[in-house]
């Protein structure tokens, strides 16, 4: 069931909500029927990915709960406890993701017969509820996090807003907020803003991402036969830059406006990251909630800043690239990853010994190198990913490139000029005028799906 279609919009939401707010007064009765309400719109996809999910929720929660009986002075007990469960989540998203692609690559690489084994169907959203999992983990070992009654945990795992693609939303940051009662002071304007998110990311997927996205998938499909013209590379190189920014950067205003109407705040994903002078400044509004994870949770393991320049240079390249690698099982993730913390690595070696870049400069160089290294995330094969490079260049021929010039003109224009959602939604009152705004955009939107509605490009992650 997609944010961006019918029976979500129609009659999944509609019914939720008028569960959830009938139950607002009872908060035992509320959280549990919003957890019986995740569950069922996630097994929608598919009731066989079910089991996991709660088998995942109910095994970690069990071992939190055996976490919290061992005295302080454990030490020894309650690391082992941490790194086992840390070890088996992360075992479990391997076993799905990534057990056939490493078999093939020791199979690549040694030269021994094949044995592959058979590729298990990746069950959705996997990527995100392991990481959430892992997050609570890492709090729980640090004491930043208590240990919550199953109630509170399924629901932190399983809430339906961001279950599938995130945002990463620590357990102390939302958790707090389940006893709260949704009709607190402020619930009339918390509901409006979540209305116009959730409208303003339909509006990006549907009119933005998706008229985008046909625009560059022909040519990615051609890119994989032989190689394109320059015109035509050049547009597959820019459709897809500013698809994936609509398209994400819409799935999380989608998920923090459903979130806020539920009378949660979930922390901002995206704050116009193609507006950064800098890749540094780029990681810092992409994205945002897997930055601070890949932060706390990778960088700082490596080292960080804290044992000098050329081991920060090591953290950051390694970081990068486990963070490619955990955006899907193949080589040009990794590789995406990896040119990713190359440049952040050289950044940092250019702000110790060099002047700083000035911003007119180091917003279009961020943004070339931004939107190159999007090839290697979106193509199948690095086949695809070089036949759409090698024709960037003038000694390509200049075939004309299909239509929707304006459509890239209109993103462009968006993405970098725009105000931001949460700028919206801030100057936005509880006037007939608003409600009438949005009641136009929902119904053009949902006339625009009778053309079929494509999926959230990181549902596959």
């Amino acid at each position: 069931m997609l944010f961006n279609s019918p029976l979500f919009i129609l009659l999944f939401l509609p019914l939720a909500l008028a569960g959830y707010w009938a139950l607002a007064r009872q908060t035992t009765a509320r959280l549990w029927f919003l957890s019986a309400a995740s569950v069922a719109f996630y097994g929608y996809w598919n009731w066989l990915d079910v089991p996991l999910l709660l088998v995942s929720v109910v095994a970690n929660w069990g071992l939190s709960a055996i976490f919290g009986r061992l005295p302080a002075t454990a030490i020894q007990r309650r690391r082992l406890l941490v790194l086992t469960a840390v070890c088996g989540n992360l075992a479990v998203l391997g076993a799905y993701k990534y057990l056939v692609f490493f078999a093939s690559t020791l199979t690549t690489l040694t030269g021994w017969p094949e044995t592959a084994p058979t590729a298990w169907a990746l069950p959705l959203g996997i990527s995100f509820f392991t990481f959430h999992h892992i997050i609570y983990w890492m709090d729980l070992k640090r004491g930043l996090a208590p240990v919550y009654p199953l109630r509170d945990y399924a629901l932190y795992i399983t809430s339906f807003p961001q279950i599938l693609a995130g945002p990463l939303v620590r357990n102390r940051e939302i958790v707090p907020q389940f006893a709260l009662s949704p009709c607190r002071p402020g619930w009339q304007q918390r509901c409006m803003q979540g209305v116009t998110l959730f409208v303003i990311g339909l509006g990006k997927k549907v009119f933005l991402a998706d008229a985008l996205a046909a625009l560059s998938n022909p040519l990615y499909a051609q890119a994989g036969k032989a190689a394109l013209g320059t015109t035509e590379a050049w547009t597959a190189v820019l459709a897809f830059s500013l698809q994936i920014y609509f398209d994400f950067s819409g799935y999380s205003d989608m998920a923090i406006g459903l979130a806020l109407m539920l009378g949660m705040v979930l922390p901002l994903n995206f704050d116009a990251p193609y507006r950064a002078t800098s890749l540094q400044d780029f990681w810092r509004r992409w994205h945002m909630t897997l930055s601070r994870f890949l932060r706390d949770y990778l960088y700082i393991a490596f080292g960080g800043s804290r044992h000098g320049l050329w081991r920060q240079c090591a953290a950051l390249i390694a970081t990068m690239a486990l963070g490619g690698l955990w955006h899907g099982a193949g080589w040009t993730f990794v590789l995406w990853g990896l040119a990713h913390g190359v440049a952040l690595a050289a950044g940092a070696l250019w702000r110790r010994w060099l002047p700083a870049v000035p911003a007119l400069l180091g917003w279009p160089l961020t943004m070339l190198f931004v939107a190159l290294s999007w090839v290697l995330f979106r193509a199948p094969d690095l086949t695809t990913a070089s036949h759409i490079l090698g024709s960037l260049w003038p000694t390509a021929a200049l075939t004309p490139a299909p239509g929707g010039g304006r459509t890239l003109l209109l993103a462009a224009l968006v993405a970098i000029i725009g105000p931001t959602s949460w700028q919206v939604v801030n100057r936005l009152r509880p006037r007939p005028l608003w409600a009438v705004i949005m009641a136009v955009v929902l119904v053009l939107a949902l006339l625009k799906m009778r053309d079929g509605a494509y999926e959230f490009i990181y549902f596959q992650f």
